[in-house]
C-alpha cells in the first residue's frame, strides 16, 4: 500500500508542476491572457477541491461501514451466547434424558395419554433442540461474517484515508498557484472579476424549488472560497446544497453527486432551481433562475452572481432536484 500511495502522490504533484510550468509568464502576456490563465487556474483548483471534498466523503462512508460492521459483530456474538446457553440446557436435558426412549415412556406411562404427553415432550426437546443449535450457527457465522466486514471497511478507510491526504496535497499546491496569479493581476483585471452585478429578485415558483432559488439569490455578493461550506463564503456546490437545505431537501455535496440528483432535463426545458452542471468533468455547478440566467459562486475574487447560462461554461448536465 505504501508503494501505492507514493506512486498516487508523484502523479499528482507531476499534474500540478506539468500545469504551473505550461503556464506562460506574467511578463509575456497581454491582460486578456493573464486573466485566461487565472481563469484556467482556478478552474483547476475547483475540480481539486471538489475532488478532495469526494474523497472525505468516501472516508466518511467508510469509516461509517466499519462502525456498523463492528456493531453488527458485537450483536451477533451477544446473540450466539444467548443460543449456546439454550443449547446447554437442552443438552443436559437430553443427556439426563437420554435413557428415556420410547420403551421406557411405554412401560412406565400409566395411561395412553400420559404415553403421548411423554412422547411429545420429548419430541418438543429435540426440535428446540436442534433450533437452538442451528440458531447458534447462524450468528456464529453472522459474527465472522461481520469481522470480515470490519476489517474490510477499516482497510478501505485506510486507503481513502491516504486518499484524502494525497488530493488535498495536490488542490492546496493549485489554490495556492492560482490565489499567485491572483496577486499578480493588475488593478483593473482584479476590479473586472471583484464587480458584482445588479442583485436581483426573481417572482421564484412555489415549493422547494423556488424556496432554494431565493436563498441562492439571497448570497449575491458574497465571495467564493475553495472548499468553502457557508454562510459567509461558499464555494459552488456548497452554495446549492446549502440552497436546497433551506427548502428541506437533502442533496450531496460534491459536483459530482449533483450531477445525478433527481431528474435529467435538456437545455430547452431548463427552469428555475434546476441544477446546471458544467464542464466534461462536471466539476462546477450553477442554479438556474429561468431560461436564460443561473447564480453561481465562480471562482475565488468573484463574488456570487447572476451569469447567463450558456456563458458559465460547457454543459454537463442538467437536473431537476423536484418536480
Amino acid at each position: 500500500m505504501p508503494g501505492r500511495r507514493a506512486a498516487r502522490t508523484t502523479a499528482f504533484a507531476a499534474v500540478i508542476a506539468a500545469t504551473v510550468v505550461s503556464m506562460p509568464t506574467a511578463h509575456a502576456q497581454p491582460a486578456d491572457d493573464a486573466l485566461k490563465v487565472y481563469t484556467d487556474l482556478t478552474r483547476e483548483a475547483e475540480k481539486l477541491s471538489q475532488d478532495h471534498l469526494k474523497a472525505q466523503d468516501e472516508l466518511a462512508k467508510a469509516n461509517q461501514t466499519a462502525v456498523t460492521a463492528t456493531e453488527a459483530e458485537k450483536k451477533a456474538l451477544a446473540e450466539s451466547e444467548q443460543f449456546r446457553g439454550q443449547v446447554d440446557v437442552l443438552t443436559e436435558a437430553t443427556f439426563e434424558g437420554a435413557r428415556f426412549n420410547n420403551i421406557s415412556a411405554l412401560l412406565t406411562s400409566t395411561s395412553q395419554q400420559d404415553f403421548l404427553e411423554r412422547m411429545q415432550a420429548m419430541n418438543i426437546i429435540a426440535t428446540d433442540q436442534n433450533e437452538a443449535v442451528a440458531r447458534l450457527d447462524a450468528t456464529l457465522s453472522a459474527a465472522t461474517k461481520a469481522r470480515s466486514d470490519a476489517a474490510a471497511a477499516a482497510s478501505e478507510a485506510e486507503k481513502f484515508a491516504a486518499d484524502v491526504s494525497t488530493r488535498k496535497g495536490a488542490m492546496d499546491q493549485q489554490v495556492s498557484t492560482a490565489r499567485a496569479k491572483y496577486q499578480s493581476l493588475s488593478a483593473p483585471q482584479k476590479q473586472t472579476l471583484a464587480a458584482p452585478t445588479p442583485k436581483i429578485t426573481v417572482n421564484a415558483p412555489a415549493g422547494a424549488a423556488g424556496t432554494a432559488l431565493n436563498f441562492a439569490l439571497s448570497q449575491q455578493g458574497k465571495p467564493y472560497v475553495f472548499g468553502s461550506n457557508g454562510p459567509n463564503s461558499w464555494d459552488c456546490s456548497s452554495l446549492m446544497q446549502a440552497s436546497y437545505r433551506a427548502a428541506g431537501v437533502t442533496i450531496p455535496r460534491v459536483t459530482y453527486d449533483q450531477a445525478k440528483v433527481g431528474r435529467g432535463v435538456s437545455r430547452g426545458e431548463v427552469a428555475a432551481g434546476d441544477l446546471i452542471i458544467y464542464y466534461a468533468g462536471q466539476s462546477h455547478v450553477a442554479m438556474a433562475v429561468d431560461g436564460t440566467r443561473a447564480v453561481h459562486a465562480s471562482t475565488e475574487g468573484v463574488p456570487v452572481k447572476i451569469a447567463n447560462i450558456d456563458s458559465i461554461g460547457p454543459i454537463s448536465v442538467i437536473r431537476r432536484v423536484v418536480g
